[in-house]
């Protein structure tokens, strides 16, 4: 599961726009919502802690933190190329692209996605997996509509979302059979909290539309907490 959750999430999202043709946005809206607090939920009680219990015997918290740091910085510059697309946010995407393969973004991602397979490579963190998969979900269904709409062609698009699909289980099978990669298991996991903190959170700022409360949104965050407390 820990290899096929993240492989089956783009694929769902890809035959949903593929054979339903769905137009409207709210549920996409709704499944990011639910998706960033799940998330955050996860790296908050699960991700952050493991690092900091394994730091623990050296009181070295400022050496985790700055990974955490880089992780937020290295997502911010990854987004740069993406345009914000690992968070649903692909409005500028492809647009201008039009029938060219967009290069920076598939590497961008590519990076993203491995980067985010590492720390599914143990054992204790195997909820951490549902997180991924209801991440790369909706981020998958927003990239192929815009992809199909831009004219990018399906088989770019269709080759494309195979790669992306591919790229977390090949981390997560690096973090695992690659013992340079294992000896820095805690730096890379501080590196993945940052990026999860600030896909989350921009997945969170990003729905809140101008600050206006939505019953419906808030609700579909609060049960995200749950679910994410829960696992």
């Amino acid at each position: 599961m820990t290899y096929f959750l993240p492989f089956l999430a783009v694929l769902l999202g890809f035959a949903v726009v593929s054979l339903f043709k769905l137009s409207s946005q709210w549920y996409i809206k709704l499944l990011l919502s639910f998706s960033g607090a799940f998330l955050l939920a996860l790296t908050v009680f699960v991700l952050i802690p493991e690092v900091y219990h394994h730091e623990e015997h050296t009181h070295n918290f400022k050496h985790i933190g700055l990974f955490i740091i880089i992780g937020v910085l290295l997502q911010i510059v990854l987004e740069f190329f993406s345009h914000g697309a690992e968070h649903g946010h692909s409005q500028h995407t492809v647009a201008h692209q039009h029938t060219v393969f967009p290069l920076s973004l598939f590497i961008s991602l590519s990076i993203h996605s491995i980067l985010e397979g590492f720390p599914l490579s143990h054992a204790h963190n195997q909820n951490l997996v549902y997180g991924i998969f209801m991440h790369k979900l909706p981020v998958a269904i927003v990239l192929t509509t815009f992809f199909i709409n831009s004219g990018v062609g399906k088989w770019k698009t269709t080759f494309f979302l195979l790669f992306f699909a591919l790229m977390t289980p090949l981390g997560t099978f690096l973090s695992a059979n690659v013992p340079q990669l294992g000896a820095y298991h805690t730096e890379l996991s501080g590196i993945v909290i940052g990026i999860f903190l600030h896909i989350s959170t921009v997945i969170l700022f990003e729905n809140a539309e101008g600050h206006r409360f939505n019953l419906l949104k808030f609700l579909t965050v609060c049960i995200g907490f749950a679910v994410g407390y829960l696992s």
